[in-house]
């Protein structure tokens, strides 16, 4: 495993980040899997040198921060792990469970602490923008959760580059706690961040942390044109239909086959190891729910693509609608 610093902080990461929102309760998703089935994979995830793992309140309405801090608990030294999770949307149905209010930012993470058994989160996430409260609101009650030890630093998730520049000059300006994280929506097929996103990141010693980055399973070779069931998710899925399967897309995800041929290595590696050599991303957010995806996955940073090959993945590109911040 290779590792290295998460923005300006003094947190060291592996280079790939275990997102566990597909362990939980099937009552939330159908494809989501139970405890049982789920821990093996954070088990083994440890044992291939992964110490960054990232969760939110909303999946599966609390039960993924609970399977997590149990397995955490079980096969971990929770001093070696960087423990991230995120707040805005809601986990039950009270009207104010909800957002980025002092209100529900000072109970949330309250809640997910004793959900995953711990006295702080590593990492503590706004899941994304909230556009009913003020923006110093949010700001000062993230530093007073940092102030109080329930976390060591804050990072943000999918919103537009304009909203997010004014959240950290209301911290500036009231020497308030920054963000140090992006958590965007990014990949071979969605590349629209490049335009102010990342930019901005690298430009403020921000790091990026990808969700998505093999755009929902579109990049693994097993998608064909005209069908959208292939995999349990993609039935339920309606997000990722909304999000990807324009004809472009799937001349992209060609191309990926094509390239992995050559290499003799799988669609999902090549996919992977395109963002893994992109300027400022530092740990691209992966999931699992069979095994191979996990192991594939840390096999992507053996991967080497010089610049004719990145080229070759990436020159039929066309932009695409913003998406990703709802």
């Amino acid at each position: 495993m290779i590792y290295t610093q998460l923005g300006k902080s003094d947190l060291n990461v592996s280079r790939l980040c275990l997102g566990v929102m597909t362990y939980g309760s099937k009552s939330w998703r159908p494809w989501v899997l139970e405890e049982d089935e789920s821990r093996p994979f954070i088990q083994r995830a440890l044992e291939l040198g992964i110490n960054f793992f990232d969760t939110a309140d909303m999946y599966s309405r609390g039960v993924s921060e609970e399977i997590l801090g149990r397995a955490i608990r079980d096969f971990a030294d929770r001093s070696k792990i960087i423990l991230a999770t995120k707040v805005f949307f809601p986990t039950t149905d009270d009207p104010r469970d909800r957002g980025l209010s002092r209100y529900h930012i000072m109970d949330a993470i309250d809640k997910s602490l004793k959900r995953l058994g711990t006295d702080f989160v590593d990492l503590y996430q706004i899941h994304r923008f909230d556009t009913h409260t003020p923006i110093e609101e949010t700001m000062q009650a993230l530093h007073d959760v940092v102030k109080s030890g329930k976390a060591r630093y804050i990072g943000a998730s999918s919103m537009f580059t304009y909203q997010f520049a004014k959240m950290q000059h209301a911290a500036d300006m009231n020497h308030w706690t920054r963000f140090i994280s992006m958590q965007n929506h990014y990949n071979l097929v969605y590349r629209e961040e490049e335009r102010e996103m990342i930019p901005y990141c690298r430009e403020e010693g921000i790091a990026i942390i990808p969700w998505s980055p093999l755009a929902r399973g579109f990049l693994t070779g097993s998608r064909k044109r005209g069908q959208q069931d292939s995999t349990q998710r993609e039935q339920f899925d309606q997000y990722a239909k909304d999000l990807y399967y324009q004809e472009e897309d799937y001349q992209i995800a060609d191309r990926v086959v094509e390239l992995a041929k050559r290499k003799y290595v799988k669609p999902a590696l090549v996919a992977l190891a395109w963002l893994l050599h992109k300027p400022g991303v530092t740990a691209p957010i992966i999931g699992a729910t069979k095994m191979p995806h996990l192991e594939d996955a840390v096999a992507a940073l053996e991967v080497t693509l010089s610049d004719e090959e990145m080229k070759f993945l990436e020159q039929l590109y066309v932009p695409h609608k913003v998406l990703g911040h709802g």
